[in-house]
């Protein structure tokens, strides 16, 4: 990872898709295009390491096209912090910082 964190980079490629996010599949197909897209190291950094996350959590809660609920949003968030013992303090901060701009994209 870069050692300057650079947050505008991850907005622009967080906000490049206006679709609203719906289901945990939407969720996944949404992480798994930024590898397609001329996205930066950290925002591909990021979007793995939350797909991988995600993808944990959400067999708790049922199949792919389950609705991308509060309770679900809240245990990615609380997986992610688990998290923070794994990675360094910039790569935590690059990926909680993704998964807020992803969450602006989730339908309520």
């Amino acid at each position: 990872m870069s050692t300057d964190f650079n947050n505008s980079a991850i907005e622009a490629n967080a906000n490049e898709q206006t679709a609203q996010l719906k289901t945990a599949a939407d969720l996944y197909h949404y992480l798994d295009d930024l590898f397609e897209q001329d996205a930066d190291s950290d925002t591909l950094f990021a979007g793995g390491y939350l797909r991988g996350l995600s993808s944990l959590v959400a067999t708790d809660f049922g199949d792919e096209n389950q609705a991308l609920t509060a309770k679900l949003v809240e245990s990615i968030t609380a997986k992610i912090s688990q998290s923070k013992s794994e990675l360094t303090p910039q790569d935590y901060a690059i990926v909680t910082n993704f998964w807020l701009l992803v969450q602006t994209k989730i339908a309520n």
